[in-house]
């Protein structure tokens, strides 16, 4: 049997016609906010590429650049063998263990570094001299990092990887040879004005990142095709 109020309890409210129902929010109420998306989990691409460009150049240096730069290339030269071999000792370690040894591997990065170093100051992108070194420096406005492969590197890679990267690396040269005939505007846009072009510092910038990623992938030091973006 259902329970009955107490004698004397007025009946309950009734709303008045027209009326909302209990609990509506009154009119003009904006609606609940809409939680926000969550955030992207793409993740970057292990070979990361970084060049600074600068307020104003030095109006003088674009024409001695080249001749500055005989040093680094004599020595790169030997640095290169070096890198030769660190490269075939690394083919035959992927190929037996699939491990690349941490050792070579940072050995090739440094080299990569370096040479983006001088290249980038070749193409007058920064006027600070680069450093004979195979070291990242957080000071120099050009620097480059690529990510160990810890979860190792297959066995096939070795034998095929740098076929697959020639398109990426087609790409990159055809891009690079413009950023180079680019580059004599640059050099009498510093001459005149100090000042890099925007547009073609970014074309240059993009185009040693697509190369330097596809000379990466060619070694087997990354396991993720390059994309075909400077970004």
């Amino acid at each position: 049997m259902d329970a009955q109020p107490p004698p004397g309890t007025p009946p309950p409210a009734t709303p008045p016609p027209g009326a909302p129902p209990p609990g509506t929010p009154p009119p003009g109420t904006p609606p609940p906010a809409t939680p926000p998306l969550a955030a992207s989990t793409a993740v970057p691409y292990p070979v990361n590429v970084q060049i600074t460009p600068q307020a104003e150049y030095n109006r003088l240096l674009p024409l001695v650049k080249w001749l500055l730069l005989i040093p680094h290339w004599l020595v790169l030269g030997f640095v290169a063998i070096g890198a030769f071999i660190a490269l075939i000792l690394a083919w035959f370690a992927v190929l037996f263990t699939r491990r690349y040894p941490e050792g070579l591997f940072n050995f090739l990065v440094g080299f990569q570094r370096w040479a983006l170093r001088v290249s980038a100051y070749g193409l007058l992108m920064t006027d600070k001299y680069p450093p004979f070194s195979l070291q990242d420096d957080p000071s120099y406005p050009v620097r480059l990092s690529i990510e160990y492969p810890e979860h190792g590197v297959d066995r096939w890679r070795p034998l095929f990887a740098w076929i697959l990267a020639y398109p990426i690396n087609l790409v990159a040269q055809v891009v690079l040879f413009v950023a180079y005939i680019a580059s004599i505007l640059t050099f009498f846009s510093i001459l005149f004005t100090k000042q890099f072009p925007e547009g073609i510092f970014n074309l240059t910038r993009g185009a040693l990142q697509l190369q330097t990623r596809a000379s990466a992938y060619a070694d087997w030091m990354v396991t993720v095709y390059p994309p075909f973006d400077f970004g």
